[in-house]
């Protein structure tokens, strides 16, 4: 059987650490050395910074991924629809206007409107 030996911490440390150890350890002894094998292996501090959250990583990744939408929003409007509006007009064709043949004239009646008129007062003078 293995010996064990005590540590002094304080009793909200010491409470910290046995919720931790039980909700991820069967023991505290095998978190205890889990944790300092971490710290060991990834030769790294328990005081220094790991760097940025997953939040904030989340949060830095949306802001490009927004910046690239309005990129690409704005090259489709001041690119891409007018370079497809140029195409496909160059592709339209307009089918030809059919003018009838002229095989005889034709002619048409002319009323004779008469332009201008006598003003005639009430008495039929001139």
């Amino acid at each position: 059987m293995d010996s064990f030996t005590g540590i002094r911490f304080k009793k909200e440390t010491a409470k910290r650490f046995q919720q931790f150890s039980k909700a991820h350890f069967k023991s505290h002894t095998e978190a205890m050395a889990t944790m300092l094998d971490f710290f060991h292996y990834n030769e790294i501090s328990p005081r220094e910074k790991l760097g940025p959250t997953g939040r904030t990583i989340e949060a830095n990744l949306k802001k490009r991924i927004n910046a690239v939408i309005a990129i690409m929003r704005d090259m489709e409007k001041t690119q891409t629809k007018p370079t497809v509006a140029m195409i496909e007009s160059l592709f339209q064709t307009e089918e030809p206007k059919k003018k009838p043949l002229i095989l005889e004239k034709k002619f048409v009646e002319e009323k004779k409107e008469v332009r201008f008129r006598e003003k005639r007062n009430q008495k039929n003078e001139l």
